[in-house]
């Protein structure tokens, strides 16, 4: 029984083309013609084909292919030992390369559209995309998300460096500001409080006098928030949030 290169091309997936260059090279010959001079493929010729394919999708170049089923002196298990070290390489390769796709597109869902060096250098081990889902849950479907996050990603390294700063610049003021006995309803607290809210405005949403208060709240209640302000100095949160509850009032009363 023989058939025709389009079946065999069909049997096999691959195209006419490609069995019309395996029988130019001497790679695969069929065993015999039609009358009109057209290619036929006996059973031996595909299970010759079925072999090609196999070296060819474990990455073996045709000259290789070629040596391996025609050279008797040939190890074909020395060669696929070396091709299984090469795949084995290839695979981790790639693992990397999808563990960083991964990354990249995380960052660029928070918003955060820096490289993992540019992220550490940044933010250290504060992972910066901890809180991206409850965030996403919480705030997801509100503009104000939609604009941190649109404002975010324009950002580069340098931009959230100078941000750190300005936070880090205003948590030593405001440690000083209680290390002072300030009480949370004076002008020295409030307009540390304003200070923060403009911060929020200037780098994420317009952060409104309400919005702010719901904030506030977040800060003491939620321990993860209440831990980062307290870090700069105990009690911080609690102080603060009176702040802002005393800015807001000033501001819209």
């Amino acid at each position: 029984m023989s058939y025709s290169v389009g079946q065999v091309a069909g049997f096999a997936g691959v195209t006419v083309r490609t069995l019309h260059h395996y029988d130019e090279i001497g790679l695969l010959v069929p065993g015999g013609r039609s009358s009109a001079g057209h290619r036929r493929y006996d059973d031996a010729d595909l299970d010759r084909l079925q072999q090609i394919l196999f070296y060819r999708e474990l990455g073996f170049p045709l000259e290789e292919v070629a040596t391996l089923l025609d050279d008797p002196k040939a190890d074909p298990r020395a060669q696929l030992r070396r091709q299984h070290e090469l795949l084995t390489a290839r695979i981790e390769r790639l693992q990397q390369m999808a563990a960083a796709v991964e990354h990249a597109m995380e960052a660029r869902r928070m918003g955060i559209n820096l490289t993992p060096e540019e992220k550490f250098e940044v933010f250290g081990d504060k992972d910066p995309e901890a809180h991206a889902e409850e965030a996403e849950r919480r705030w997801g479907g509100t503009d104000t998300y939609a604009e941190s996050q649109r404002r975010a990603a324009t950002y580069t390294k340098d931009d959230w460096k100078r941000m750190q700063a300005e936070v880090a610049s205003w948590g030593e003021r405001y440690d000083a500001l209680m290390a002072a006995g300030e009480s949370p309803a004076g002008e020295a607290a409030t307009a540390m409080a304003e200070e923060h809210r403009l911060h929020i405005t200037k780098w994420f949403y317009e952060c409104t006098y309400e919005i702010h208060q719901g904030l506030a709240e977040m800060y003491v209640s939620d321990e993860r928030f209440k831990e980062f302000y307290d870090s700069m100095r105990p009690g911080l949160a609690e102080h603060l949030r009176e702040a802002i509850t005393a800015n807001a009032a000033r501001h819209t009363s």
